[in-house]
C-alpha cells in the first residue's frame, strides 16, 4: 500500500470513528435534542424495533442505491464501509457510554457530539475515498444546485428530521442547532484536514 493510500485510509477510518462517537453522543443528550437523522432513526427503532445503528445502515443502504441509480455509476468501497460501520459504531458507543436523566449531563452530551460529529465528518471526507450515504446526497445538491455545504446539509436534514418527527422520533431545539450548524464546523475542518492529509503525504 503506498504512503499516500495509507494515510488516507487511516483519516478515513478515524473519522468515523469520530463522527459516530458524536453522533452517539448526541443521542445520549437526546433531551436537549437528537441530530436530524437520529430522529429519523430513532423513530424507525421505536416503530419498528431493531437498533438505533441497525436503522442507521438501512436507511443509508437505500440512499445509497438512490444515488448510484441518479449518478449511473457504483458507489466506491468506502460508501458502503461508511454505511455498515457508522451504524455498527453508533450501536457500540450507545452500550458503552452510561445513561443520564440529568440535564446539566445531557447537554454537555449534546455540545461535546456536536463538535465531534462535524469534525469527523470533515475528517473522513477529506480522505476522498467515497462520501457516506448521506454526504454523498450533500455533495449531489452543491454539485448540482450549487450553494454551500452548509446550506445542502441543512436542507437534507431539516427532511429527516420531520419524517423521524412524524414516526414519533424526539425533536428539540438541539435538533435545530445540528440540522443548521453542523455545516459551519465541517467546512472549515474539512479544509483543514485536507491540508494535512497533503501535508503527510508529502513528507
Amino acid at each position: 500500500m503506498s504512503r499516500q493510500l495509507k494515510w488516507r485510509w487511516v483519516f478515513f477510518f478515524s473519522g468515523l470513528l469520530t463522527m459516530a462517537l458524536g453522533i452517539t453522543l448526541t443521542i445520549k443528550g437526546r433531551l436537549i435534542g437528537t441530530g436530524p437523522w437520529d430522529v429519523l432513526h430513532i423513530g424507525l427503532f421505536q416503530q419498528f424495533g431493531l437498533s438505533i445503528g441497525n436503522w442507521a445502515i438501512l436507511t443509508g443502504f437505500f440512499i445509497i442505491l438512490g444515488t448510484s441509480l441518479y449518478l449511473k455509476e457504483w458507489p466506491r468501497l468506502g460508501t458502503w464501509l461508511n454505511m455498515l460501520l457508522i451504524g455498527s459504531f453508533i450501536d457500540l458507543f450507545n452500550w458503552l457510554l452510561p445513561e443520564t436523566n440529568i440535564f446539566i449531563a445531557e447537554l454537555f452530551y449534546f455540545l461535546a457530539g456536536f463538535i465531534v460529529l462535524s469534525i469527523g465528518c470533515g475528517l473522513y471526507i477529506s480522505a476522498e475515498l467515497g462520501a457516506g450515504p448521506r454526504d454523498s446526497v450533500m455533495m449531489i445538491i452543491v454539485e448540482k444546485f450549487g450553494g454551500s455545504v452548509r446550506m445542502a446539509r441543512a436542507i437534507m436534514e431539516v427532511t429527516a428530521a420531520a419524517v423521524g418527527f412524524l414516526l414519533g422520533g424526539p425533536v428539540g431545539f438541539g435538533t435545530v442547532i445540528l440540522a443548521l450548524g453542523t455545516g459551519y464546523i465541517i467546512q472549515p475542518s474539512l479544509h483543514y484536514f485536507r491540508r494535512k492529509l497533503y501535508q503527510l503525504i508529502e513528507e
